[in-house]
């Protein structure tokens, strides 16, 4: 087994940073030291743990201009977007504010001569495995919250986004973090199973593939540790009729294109009524011409390359047996880098798709969008319903009641209408089916960032 790691930029092939693997004397020193760091962490009062993570955060964020091309060398989103500053500190202000309402005592006071509570203990040592399409937001959606709940945090980062940990742990250190309670590991796929099924770790958050899920759940099996899981998606836009479609047509072709399609929670398959759907249709394809693609570093590129050339295949692979059976593409773009096994890959957008295409019911990742027509509100349900997964649905409409409606029958972690591919730090960021289980943000993703414990006192 080697004893590093390579990040292999998608703009170039070449390596762009080496890591060393962490060996296992010096994963069972970590766990050590964040068994010591949390003790003393778990004494520290809220306010004073706000303090430490606001001071993290703006180091964090002071380091943007050198994070945004950083990003493009590792992942390939283009430098144009600036990164994920806006939303990471969003999310992360919001945790914050919220810690204190979400984590004090649920006093009861229905008892005469007894004083009862439930208090929120912290779960011990939590495990972030982060992935490499948000690498910034997704780690910190349970990063900064476990920290806030009295935890001690050990990340293990993608590959692919191995610097991103780095970037994490300098902040940390600047705000003056106790030694121990965040720690950076660059581990192999054994030495992460062995850690998880060690006992040693509490809980674990993993962002990543359906198989992936799987595994980490069979590594913990017999552990008692608790699990957050945020794997595939497949997410459905359906537009009625009454619809604003230049709004609509604006917000979905970003929903699907943004971060080469790259996006957990990206639209991946459009339902559209009758009614509006050439006009729907010519619009998306027009504007869809406007994500270019090219290097990502350049200021002009709109879409940068995927990751890596394997998923890009699976795109490709999608797109030619969609072809294969009846679908029409819409853009059939060349690139000079768009060639198999290449990171660099198109935009496209299909229609006479159906339910037979990989490209509708099977994770794409990548940007291409199907769109279907549908009759009615009854068939968008159905087919958005036929899925093995379910982050999240938008519902484009001027009816806000009836989005409510078809939004309690689309199996789905979040109803979106007339808007898509974000993620609201006052909700829960939850899935269903094999999107997952378990839930960040908001106070839910407090409650499951802490053990219940209550307190059952009679006065004599």
């Amino acid at each position: 087994m080697t004893d590093t790691v390579k990040i292999i930029s998608p703009i170039d092939g070449r390596v762009y940073a080496e890591r060393k693997l962490a060996t296992g004397a010096e994963i069972e020193a970590a766990i050590a030291r964040a068994k010591h760091a949390r003790a003393g962490w778990a004494e520290v009062t809220i306010r004073e743990r706000a303090k430490y993570l606001e001071h993290f955060l703006d180091a964090l964020l002071a380091k943007n201009d050198e994070i945004v091309p950083e990003l493009a060398w590792q992942m390939g989103r283009p430098v144009r977007f600036g990164g994920e500053k806006r939303p990471l500190e969003e999310r992360a202000r919001h945790m914050i504010a919220i810690a204190e309402e979400s984590l004090k005592p649920a006093v009861r006071t229905d008892r005469a001569g007894f004083r009862r509570w439930i208090a929120r203990e912290p779960l011990g040592t939590v495990m972030v495995i982060a992935p490499w399409n948000y690498p910034y937001l997704t780690a910190n959606n349970t990063i900064l919250p476990a920290l806030m709940a009295g935890n001690a945090v050990i990340l293990k980062h993608a590959t692919q986004t191995l610097l991103v940990g780095e970037r994490f742990a300098e902040a940390m250190k600047a705000a003056g973090l106790p030694d121990g309670l965040f720690q950076n590991l660059v581990l192999s796929h054994e030495h992460t199973e062995k850690l998880i099924g060690s006992g040693a770790i509490d809980h674990i958050n993993f962002t990543g593939s359906v198989e992936g899920g799987r595994k980490i759940e069979r590594a913990a099996a017999g552990t008692f540790a608790t699990l957050g899981l945020e794997l595939g998606g497949k997410d459905p836009a359906y537009v009625r009729p009454d619809a604003k479609l230049d709004f609509s047509i604006e917000n979905l072709v970003d929903g699907a294109f943004y971060n080469s399609g790259q996006c957990c929670c990206g639209i991946e398959r459009i339902y559209v009524h009758a009614d509006v759907y050439d006009e729907f249709v010519d619009g998306f394809v027009e504007s869809a011409r406007g994500w270019t693609l090219g290097n990502p570093l350049d200021q002009e590129t709109m879409i940068g390359p995927m990751a890596q050339g394997r998923l890009a295949d699976v795109v490709r692979e999608q797109t030619t047996e969609a072809l294969r059976k009846g679908a029409k593409a819409h853009l059939n773009w060349k690139h000079d880098l768009d060639e198999e096994s290449s990171p660099y890959l198109a935009p496209e957008v299909l229609t006479n798709v159906n339910h037979q295409m990989a490209v509708m019911r099977e994770e794409s990742f990548g940007p291409i969008v199907g769109i279907m027509k549908v009759a009615d509100d009854e068939e968008a349900v159905t087919l958005m319903n036929d899925s093995p997964y379910g982050l999240t649905a938008s519902i484009w409409t001027e009816d806000l009641d009836v989005a409510a409606k078809i939004g309690a029958r689309v199996e789905t972690g979040t109803v979106f209408a007339n808007r898509c591919d974000y993620v609201d730090p006052g909700l829960v960021w939850t899935g269903v089916k094999d999107t997952g289980k378990g839930g960040s943000l908001s106070e839910v993703g407090y409650a499951n960032l802490t053990q219940p414990k209550s307190y059952h006192l009679k006065e004599i």
